[in-house]
């Protein structure tokens, strides 16, 4: 639950959130914002950074840009979803991709949701929390 300044009340609702941008900027910014809610925030910009990291640090949330440099969003989330650490994770696509086709090949790939950027923080964070709700909300 939230306090009227934004911060939680408790860490009842932090998650251990990777979040991959190749945007420092963008990503920085994302980070900030989720550890000011309680979140374990790791931040990375590549996917080989992620795969490196995620068995030990084993995400809750996963948020990946889709046009990540080497290894694309999409083949990334394949192989979380590949890995024990991973496999239930909730897989967000943060992308400036935003056709019906980019939408459907982000879920095609095991995303559980598909947000455009600019993406509201707080339309991100109400996600989050109806995730892990007792009405989970998944591959919307």
């Amino acid at each position: 639950m939230n306090t009227i300044d934004g911060a939680r009340d408790g860490a009842a609702d932090a998650r251990r959130v990777l979040l991959v941008d190749d945007s420092v900027d963008a990503a920085q910014a994302m980070s900030m914002l989720l550890e000011t809610l309680g979140h374990d925030v790791r931040m990375l910009h590549d996917a080989a950074g992620a795969l490196a990291i995620v068995d030990a640090f084993q995400p809750e949330v996963v948020i990946l840009d889709i046009g990540l440099p080497v290894m694309d969003g999409c083949e990334l989330a394949r192989l979380l979803r590949a890995r024990p650490s991973t496999r239930d994770a909730l897989l967000l696509a943060l992308t400036g991709y935003g056709g019906d086709a980019d939408r459907q090949r982000a879920l095609d790939a095991g995303f559980d949701h598909h947000l455009v950027k600019p993406v509201s923080f707080t339309d991100l964070e109400d996600l989050i929390a109806r995730s892990f709700g007792p009405d989970r909300t998944r591959n919307v």
